[in-house]
């Protein structure tokens, strides 16, 4: 109709392309982080624990991967902020080092930085979804 302005795929009220996949990722990088921390409770009560321990550790640095790849799609080609991508590079980078300092026995850093990886995941999972996030720009 003449006189009507009808939104495009990125304006003010809509959600960003690749925005609700990203949603998706945020939960599995925060439930990796969960899952290292109660790796690491067993690895103190448990033989097979170090292996666990081990292997979700590579589960949580491809959830930060995958995570900061979803979070350029939504800055990039779908018109979202760019905030996602410093928060998810700043993760990744920070889950990297966690493991490096686990492979080289480094508990007296190893353990306060999961802990402020398990927030971080935390805090990037409360702005994804918070009404508010869908529409940042």
């Amino acid at each position: 109709m003449a006189g009507e302005h009808v939104l495009d795929a990125v304006g003010p009220n809509t959600t960003p392309r690749f925005f609700p996949t990203m949603r998706i990722t945020v939960i599995l990088q925060a439930a990796a982080m969960l899952t290292q921390a109660i790796t690491a409770g067993l690895l103190m009560s448990s033989p097979d624990g170090r292996a666990l321990h081990g292997v979700t550790a590579v589960v949580a640095v491809a959830a930060g991967a995958i995570q900061l790849l979803m979070a350029i799609l939504v800055w990039r080609p779908g018109g979202g902020s760019p905030r996602y991508v410093v928060n998810s590079t700043f993760l990744l980078v920070l889950t990297l080092a966690e493991a490096a300092l686990g492979d080289t026995h480094v508990p007296a850093v190893h353990v306060p930085l999961g802990v402020l990886l398990f927030g971080g995941s935390v805090v990037l999972l409360s702005r994804v979804w918070s009404r508010a996030a869908a529409m940042d720009r």
